[in-house]
């Protein structure tokens, strides 16, 4: 048994039955009354006390107890705190604060990554709201060979692209989307690759559907030899976003399948549905016997049947979104203006502007629901950076909610989850929680992440990530009108003990944020 996991199956034990012998002793940290607290790894689900001290949930009691501060959750569900597994904006202090407002306390930054990653982890080190990780970029990675004047500041190529003033600083290139490696290149990208590993990376992001047809088989093969060895994942956007041929989703993530029973290492497919459309059911029972063979994969949903793109995206090519997505032009929205693309837009965008936002439909309404709904699925956002109306990115804490321009799921994938479940009867409540909990929680202890066995609980030892909602009232209220307006019915949030949300405020100069990093040992 891992050493680190057995010590703290041994701290939680002696802290349960210091609690069980005096439960009135201590005046802890924090107390969370009266709320319906629910754990998806044991299925506990009742009304209870839960106590926090220095970090930690120490007690779970139905007895009194007194902490320094007090909250009544009297009414609320009290959950472990929601892990994104698919952001892109971790490092945006705004985005932080409308991810908190949607539960979010560890969104992760795993389909493009961060390179450097050791420059990435120290930017947010003593100045996070939430916890934070990255996986290794492959993107960034091959940037960065291909063009030796790109020095990233941020380093992660969203800021870089989308902030102006990042975009020129860093000299950042198309590159890794457009130029084939040579057999010296691919080795040389290895190698940074297995660096970064080591530098504390949460596996390697392989975000191919952006460079289908740049990033060869060899390469990919390459970074799915390097997670087996170290007992990580990989994180995939399929190299096809298809349901026909020659190009099916399906193909896409079998080339990164393959490489896992071969080499080992995990798989997540991000935002399956998007890739593989009506192909999905046939996705998700592939991913399923996988795991029955014993390998640690997954797949993970948006609660969205569009997306958020650049207008140069591979997948919305012509020849593969009217053909193979069966959609159109018009089903394809620019960002900027909220409008509707029409061709000679959209091949004017490509020639003047192929780095503009956009936005598009893809996977149906009722491919989507049966998605997420299915019992091995994890719930992420892909949460994107919001525009302002000058064109520059909303980046201050302090940015107004309102007037922002972009994809609403990053202010309200886990708030629209909770309202689903009630309003449609999607699926239990504690399968909802545990998809944005313990699941996402469970895959990365499972693939080098042993950090993560703290996380996605509410038991004793365990984080005091915390998240505390209404059922009968929890929804997104962010729109494609009005994508920043925050979730509401969340009103509290704990991160590592500390209250950042109170009262549906996120509270400022608050940072009890703490790196999530793998556990290799070379």
């Amino acid at each position: 048994m891992n050493k680190q996991i057995k010590a703290t199956q041994i701290k939680r034990t002696a802290l349960a039955m210091l609690v069980a012998m005096s439960p009135s002793v201590f005046a802890y940290d924090l107390v969370i009354m009266n709320g319906r607290v629910m754990d998806p790894e044991t299925g506990y689900d009742q009304v209870a006390n839960v106590a926090v001290e220095d970090g930690k949930i120490v007690a779970i009691t139905g007895d009194a107890i007194e902490g320094d501060k007090m909250i009544d959750a009297e009414g609320l569900v009290v959950a472990p705190g929601f892990i994104d597994t698919h952001s892109h904006v971790v490092a945006i202090p705004v985005m932080q604060k409308l991810q908190l407002r949607s539960g979010v306390t560890t969104p992760l930054a795993l389909e493009v990554g961060a390179y450097p990653v050791s420059d990435w982890y120290q930017r947010l080190e003593g100045r996070s709201q939430t916890n934070f990780g990255a996986s290794v970029s492959s993107a960034g990675i091959r940037t960065k060979v291909f063009n030796d004047d790109y020095h990233t500041r941020t380093g992660t190529m969203i800021n870089d692209i989308f902030d102006t003033e990042e975009a020129k600083a860093s000299k950042i290139s198309g590159d890794s989307m457009t130029k084939i490696a040579s057999r010296e290149q691919i080795e040389t990208i290895s190698e940074m690759v297995d660096k970064e590993l080591k530098d504390g990376g949460l596996g390697i992001g392989v975000p191919v559907g952006y460079m289908s047809k740049a990033a060869t088989t060899i390469e990919t093969k390459e970074w799915q030899r390097l997670a087996g060895e170290y007992g990580v994942p990989t994180f995939l956007h399929g190299r096809f976003s298809s349901q026909l041929p020659p190009t099916s989703g399906l193909i896409g993530i079998e080339e990164m399948l393959s490489g896992v029973g071969i080499y080992g290492g995990g798989l997540l497919v991000q935002h399956m549905h998007q890739q593989t459309l009506n192909e999905t059911p046939v996705a998700l029972k592939m991913l399923d016997d996988a795991k029955a063979k014993g390998m640690n994969v997954a797949a993970e949903i948006y609660p969205y049947n569009y997306g958020a793109t650049i207008a140069a995206a591979d997948y919305l090519e012509p020849e593969n979104y009217q053909r193979n997505m069966a959609r159109d032009y018009s089903d394809i929205i620019e960002t900027e203006t909220m409008k509707p693309l029409t061709k000679e837009r959209y091949e004017q965008l490509l020639k003047e502007n192929p780095q503009a936002s956009v936005m598009f439909y893809g996977a149906t309404d009722q491919d989507l629901k049966n998605a997420l709904a299915h019992e091995s699925t994890i719930v992420g956002s892909d949460a994107f950076p919001l525009m302002k109306e000058d064109g520059m990115m909303a980046y201050s804490w302090n940015t107004s909610y309102e007037g922002l321009q972009g994809h609403p799921r990053a202010a309200g994938t886990q708030a629209r989850v909770l309202k689903m479940v009630r309003e449609d009867n999607l699926m239990p409540l504690m399968s909802a929680v545990s998809k944005m909990s313990y699941m996402p929680a469970k895959f990365l202890q499972d693939n080098g992440i042993n950090q993560m066995s703290q996380k996605g609980r509410i038991q004793v030892g365990a984080d005091a990530d915390i998240t505390m909602f209404d059922p009968e009232t929890v929804t997104d209220n962010s729109t494609l009108k009005e994508p920043g307006l925050p979730s509401t019915g969340i009103p509290y949030v704990v991160v590592n003990g500390t209250v950042v949300v109170e009262d549906s405020k996120v509270l400022p100069n608050v940072y009890p944020g703490k790196a999530v990093r793998n556990s290799v040992t070379k």
